[in-house]
């Protein structure tokens, strides 16, 4: 397995990843969740062209998850940089392999090397893919108290898209260097 850099072709294949991973959602009764339309490419893209586009590929070079990122805005005005996961995704063929893991890694080295202290993201309380596998990873959930301005912001719009009628949170994984094993 290869991380790197989505490529503008791979776009409408990263939607393909989302669609299939969509369907697990069905079995937890999340039938809206599954039938969510991926992101469209033109947001992808921006996520691309700004280095927050992040793929597994296999040997063929063929994507089998993503990961798309970006730093939170308030960041830039604190002394310490947070980078926010917007969407992490793993095709179903490719689950339970460590491929979500290892692109979360990835970025967390990358924003280490580049001084940022944390990463964020938004996810589901109670589907095991999320937020009980993040806190498996090192991710804690936030309070209320803790949300920052854009967390805030991230929230209320997914509050606005539906997406809290399951219980959802903001979580936080602090960067430390990581030893070798």
């Amino acid at each position: 397995m290869l991380i790197r850099p989505a490529t503008a072709a791979e776009l409408p294949a990263l939607q393909d990843i989302e669609r299939a991973a969509g369907e697990a959602f069905r079995a937890l009764g999340m039938d809206a969740v599954a039938d969510d339309e991926p992101p469209p490419v033109a947001e992808l893209e921006r996520f691309r062209r700004a280095g927050g586009a992040w793929v597994a590929a296999d040997g063929t070079g063929a994507p089998l998850a993503y990961l798309l990122s970006g730093p939170l805005d308030e960041a830039a005005a604190t002394a310490s940089r947070c980078e926010h996961i917007e969407q992490i995704t793993v095709h179903p063929r490719a689950a339970r392999r460590g491929i979500g893991r290892a692109l979360i890694d990835h970025l967390a080295d990358r924003t280490l090397a580049q001084g940022g202290t944390a990463l964020t993201l938004t996810t589901f309380a109670d589907v095991p893919w999320n937020a009980p596998y993040y806190a498996r990873i090192g991710f804690h959930p936030l309070t209320e108290a803790e949300l920052t301005p854009t967390l805030r912001k991230i929230r209320a719009h997914e509050a606005e898209l539906g997406l809290d009628r399951w219980p959802r949170l903001c979580m936080r994984r602090a960067l430390t260097p990581r030893t070798a094993p």
